[in-house]
């Protein structure tokens, strides 16, 4: 019984101490001090949750764009965007379900937010469809 106290005691001393020390955003994600902050590739599935792409998306982290083709008469209003971006990095907006791509004239836009939440990058994402 002194042990299970023991441990409980020093858990509620070891979680309230790392508060301090490595700080949270509003998700409960870790804050970090890296201020890398990329996309290092791009998925797009459809509502089946099966790829939709043609070929590998073009990541282009200099100027910011995605660029991807879809097969022909995928869904556009049902996608389902993922991005692997650098170690602590998040996107805002949060992807929380399907996207529409439809209007295919404007592209869509993510911010990736470095661990250090510094830096900010927006990319485009710019959708074709094969013909």
């Amino acid at each position: 019984m002194k042990y299970t106290l023991f441990l409980i005691g020093m858990l509620f001393v070891g979680l309230s101490g790392c508060k301090d020390d490595y700080p949270m955003d509003e998700d409960g994600l870790l804050i970090t001090t890296r201020s890398e902050c990329y996309v290092s590739s791009f998925e797009l599935l459809g509502a089946d949750f099966q790829t939709v792409r043609t070929k590998a998306a073009l990541v282009d982290t200099v100027e910011q764009t995605i660029k991807v083709e879809v097969l022909f008469g995928t869904d556009l209003k049902n996608l389902y965007p993922q991005f692997s971006l650098v170690t602590d990095a998040v996107l805002d907006p949060k992807i929380l379900g399907k996207q529409d791509f439809s209007n295919l004239d404007t592209p869509r836009e993510w911010t990736v937010v470095s661990g250090n939440r510094k830096v900010r990058k927006t990319y485009k994402v710019y959708l074709t469809v094969q013909k």
